[in-house]
């Protein structure tokens, strides 16, 4: 598996990690968010800052990634190039939350464009269209500027990442 030209963002099942707050936080060293995360994750500080799927860096639940593990014994650079594709465990994270809704796009427009490309899009849609700063998936409303909805995944999914936020509020 060759990485040298695949960005450190470009996830191997599909996600951005240009859209994720734990890698929007290490970014911008925003240790109030980071200290969220890492107890909302339970896990230390220590082992919540990541730079990338492909990264040296990466929090304690991305470095135990059944995804990693497996495009790596496979020798792929991402799942859509394995004979499984999509395997069952890639189904199931797909449903688990809003923000794996679009692997299967992610993953057919990486085999048609390529990764770098491919991340220069995401870097696009995940940015605020007024103030172009870049925004999680879950920004319904850009934080910087207050422009609706925060980036273009935001505004395509809107009801189902409204449904799950309503959810993670009752429990």
């Amino acid at each position: 598996m060759e990485n040298t030209l695949i960005p450190e963002i470009a996830s191997v099942c599909g996600l951005y990690c240009g859209a994720c707050g734990i890698y929007l936080a290490t970014q911008q060293n925003d240790i109030e968010k980071l200290t969220r995360y890492a107890a909302m994750l339970k896990q230390p500080l220590s082992e919540t800052r990541c730079d990338g799927c492909r990264s040296d860096r990466k929090t304690a639940y991305c470095n135990n990634c059944f995804m990693i593990k497996c495009s790596r014994e496979k020798n792929l650079n991402f799942c859509g190039g394995g004979n499984e594709y999509p395997c069952e465990e890639l189904k199931n994270f797909q449903r688990q939350m809003p923000h794996q809704a679009e692997l299967w796009k992610a993953q057919s427009r990486i085999a048609e464009i390529g990764a770098a490309q491919w991340t220069d899009e995401m870097k696009a849609y995940f940015s605020c269209p007024e103030c172009n700063a870049s925004n999680t998936s879950y920004d319904l409303k850009c934080p910087k500027c207050g422009h609706i909805p925060g980036n273009g995944f935001a505004g395509n999914n809107r009801e189902a990442i409204m449904a799950y936020l309503e959810e993670k509020m009752k429990s």
